[in-house]
């Protein structure tokens, strides 16, 4: 079924201002010069190592290390995740490279 050009606009709209909106409350609530709550500052220190601790719990539940190809493939690409981001300390390149890497085992490799 075709999409009216009307009906996709709408729903980029829609999206936008969802994203536009959840990016503008934390600025309603802590205007500039207003004290940020520790409690909010606690949070914004642990729940970034926390949210990437339980993606990567997530991603390596249904890893089967007794079967062929024993895991190998996402033990490399961890590997190389860690070592890029403890040499290089840059997120997007560490993960983005482990992603890449992680793809080129699973498709060419194993």
């Amino acid at each position: 079924m075709p999409v009216s050009v009307g009906r996709s606009l709408a729903i980029i709209a829609a999206v936008g201002g969802t994203v536009f909106f959840t990016r503008l409350i934390p600025f309603l609530f802590f205007p500039k010069g207003k004290e940020i709550p520790p409690m909010i500052q606690y949070l914004g220190k642990v729940l970034p190592p926390a949210v990437i601790g339980m993606l990567v719990i997530y991603c390596l539940k249904s890893v089967n290390v007794l079967a062929a190809p024993f895991g190998l493939p996402e033990l490399i690409a961890v590997a190389a995740v860690i070592l890029l981001h403890v040499w290089k300390r840059n997120n997007l390149l560490s993960i983005g490279a482990g992603t890449v890497l992680y793809m080129f085992l699973i498709q060419v490799v194993f």
